[in-house]
């Protein structure tokens, strides 16, 4: 994601003067100025965990994205406002974006924006659902799937592995925050397996995942009925991955084997890592569907966006829906063009508008069917 994000910059941002890419392996930030093959891209070794040092380069930047583990991003959110200088992150965990938002008063004084969550799913989906509520005098649901899939998919999971494990692991164990009959609710992930169509794929389904609505229902409870989100997968997908939580390979605590001390969720986090697939051309699937009342009459609308590797410039379907919308954003604070300081969600701080013209820049495109 971290290449996906410099590449934006580098390649489809004219304003963007410099760019530093900074990692703890500086073989690896060095291989991504290789790639982009820009002057405007510098590579730096920086250990995000030595405060000091991240403080420093955080302060020597109009905006920072973070396209490291979530457990960071709060400490990076602190330092960036101690610098006085805008950050986002692409998520991960629903209790750090809280520890971020609650910086609120801090990053306003600052005169900084703080915004977490803005890759794909918590990201640029909270903003899209922004932009289609908006064309509603009254929204009352919203329903989002995404997915990330191979084009060649492979058993057992039929999935590859195109973002970080632990944030995947966690969007299958935590649970799911939605609205349902007006009223903020958690349900089970994995769970609730609908089956859903797209051309020219095979067979799909989406379940209850953690994460994806992020601060939507707390900015939409109480004006609107329903709110979810759902993860698409290769049908099958769900059944088999959740075989492997009930037995526990998700958990984090210790299993003494042998006289050792283990951690079932480190080895399977390691063994996805070693046997799934990773980097092959790949999908996004993203739809919304909304239902709401405009002129007095109920009315239906939808979003499809159909994302897929694009060869000419190397850049997965994830990359570019989930690095571009960080990189938009970033941009977005560096330029003043924020609605309001703080620490905010995303769907309150970007104006839709500006963001889906944006995408339609990098060819990410939104096919809309309504009934009005």
């Amino acid at each position: 994601m971290g290449l996906g994000a410099v590449f934006d910059l580098a390649r489809n941002s004219a304003d963007v003067e410099s760019i530093t890419v900074a990692d703890a392996d500086g073989s690896k930030a060095e291989w991504v100025a290789a790639i982009i093959g820009s002057d405007k891209v510098v590579p730096v070794t920086l250990d995000v965990s030595n405060g000091a040092a991240a403080m420093k380069l955080i302060g020597e930047h109009d905006s920072t994205i973070s396209c490291v583990n979530y457990w960071y991003n709060a400490e990076l959110s602190r330092a960036a406002i101690e610098t006085g200088r805008n950050f986002c992150d692409l998520g991960g965990n629903n209790y750090i974006v809280d520890e971020q938002l609650a910086m609120d008063d801090a990053a306003r004084a600052a005169g900084v924006n703080i915004i977490p969550d803005c890759g794909l799913a918590p990201g640029m989906v909270s903003i899209l659902a922004m932009h289609g509520a908006q064309r509603f005098d009254k929204i009352r649901e919203i329903h989002i799937r995404v997915g990330g899939l191979p084009q060649d998919p492979k058993p057992p999971l039929n999935y590859q592995l195109v973002f970080s494990v632990e944030g995947l692991i966690n969007e299958y164990i935590e649970v799911a925050r939605v609205i349902r009959g007006g009223k903020l609710t958690e349900v089970e992930s994995m769970t609730e397996i609908e089956s859903l169509t797209f051309d020219g794929f095979p067979a799909l389904e989406a379940f209850q995942t953690s994460g994806g609505t992020s601060t939507l229902p707390d900015t939409f409870l109480g004006g609107i009925d329903e709110l979810d989100y759902k993860t698409i997968r290769y049908a099958g997908h769900c059944e088999k991955f959740k075989t492997m939580i009930d037995l526990g390979l998700c958990s984090s605590d210790e299993v003494e084997i042998d006289g050792t001390a283990v951690r079932p969720r480190r080895l399977f986090g390691e063994l996805l890592t070693r046997n799934l697939p990773a980097d092959k051309p790949d999908y996004v699937l993203v739809r919304l569907d909304f239902a709401g009342v405009v002129n007095g009459r109920e009315h239906k609308l939808r979003y499809d966006i159909v994302d897929k590797f694009d060869p000419a410039t190397k850049m997965s379907a994830m990359m570019r829906t989930t690095a571009f919308p960080a990189s938009i954003i970033a941009q977005m604070m560096a330029k003043g063009d924020v609605l309001k300081r703080g620490a905010t969600p995303q769907e309150k701080a970007i104006e839709p508008v500006a963001f889906v013209a944006e995408l339609a820049r990098r060819d990410i495109i939104i096919k809309e069917s309504s009934d009005f």
